[in-house]
C-alpha cells in the first residue's frame, strides 16, 4: 500500500504550489516514493472523520501502515528519515539539515504568514497601514540574515536536503509581494529548488487538481 496524503479539493492558491501538501508531494517525489492523494473539501476538513486525522481540521495528513501524521514539517521529516535522499548520512550534517527545517518553519515562515494575514484578512482594519511596514521590516531582517548565511552556495549546508525543501517552499510565499527581488541570491536559490525534477513532478500533480487534468 502506498502512503495516502490529503490535499485541498479546491486549493485557495489556484494551483500555484503554495498549499502545504506541496511540501509532502515534493519530499515523496525526491525519494521516489509512490503515493496516493485523497482530496478533501473545506467542509469535509472540519468534519469528525478528518479531524480524527488532523485535530485542527487542516491539510495535509499522512497515512501509512496504521501511522497517521499531521503537520507538513513532521510529515516531511518522517519521509526523510524513512527514505534515503533528503537527509545526509553523516550525523552532524543530518542534525544541521533538520535544524534548517525548523528554521524555515519557525524563524522564516512566521513573519511571512503574518504578512499574508495582514494583507488578506486585516487589510480593512484602521491600523493595517501602520502594521504592514513593521511586518515587512521583520521579513527583510530574516531575508538579510538568510542571504548572508547562504552566500554563494547552492544550498544551505552542502547538498540539497529536507532543510532546503522546507526553506524554498517557505520563501515561495513571498514571490507575489516582490520582496525576494531585493535578494537575487535567494531568488536564485528558490529557482534552483523549483528546477529540480522532483519539484516539477510535485507541482504538476498539484496543478492538475486545479485544472482537472492529469499531469503528463
Amino acid at each position: 500500500m502506498h502512503p495516502i496524503i490529503t490535499a485541498f479539493e479546491s486549493s485557495p492558491d489556484r494551483g500555484q504550489g503554495l498549499a502545504r501538501d506541496m511540501r509532502v508531494r515534493w519530499a515523496l517525489e525526491e525519494v521516489e516514493q509512490p503515493y496516493d492523494v485523497r482530496l478533501v473539501s473545506f467542509r469535509a476538513m472540519k468534519e469528525p472523520a478528518h479531524r480524527a486525522l488532523h485535530p485542527f481540521g487542516q491539510i495535509p495528513t499522512y497515512e501509512e501502515d496504521g501511522l497517521v501524521l499531521f503537520e507538513s514539517g513532521a510529515i516531511v521529516l518522517h519521509v526523510a528519515q524513512r527514505h534515503a535522499g533528503l537527509l545526509p548520512e553523516e550525523p552532524d550534517a543530518r542534525a544541521r539539515a533538520i535544524a534548517w527545517m525548523f528554521a524555515a518553519l519557525n524563524t522564516v515562515e512566521q513573519p511571512i504568514l503574518e504578512l499574508q494575514v495582514a494583507k488578506f484578512q486585516e487589510g480593512d482594519k484602521p491600523w493595517s497601514a501602520e502594521r504592514l511596514p513593521l511586518i515587512k521590516d521583520r521579513i527583510r531582517a530574516r531575508l538579510g540574515e538568510l542571504s548572508v548565511r547562504l552566500g554563494d552556495a547552492d544550498w544551505l549546508d552542502g547538498t540539497f536536503s529536507a532543510g532546503d525543501l522546507m526553506m524554498v517552499h517557505t520563501l515561495q510565499r513571498l514571490k507575489p509581494s516582490g520582496m525576494l527581488d531585493d535578494y537575487p541570491d535567494l531568488a536564485a536559490y528558490v529557482a534552483r529548488g523549483e528546477a529540480r525534477p522532483a519539484y516539477q513532478r510535485a507541482f504538476a500533480a498539484q496543478l492538475a487538481v486545479f485544472t482537472g487534468q492529469r499531469p503528463s
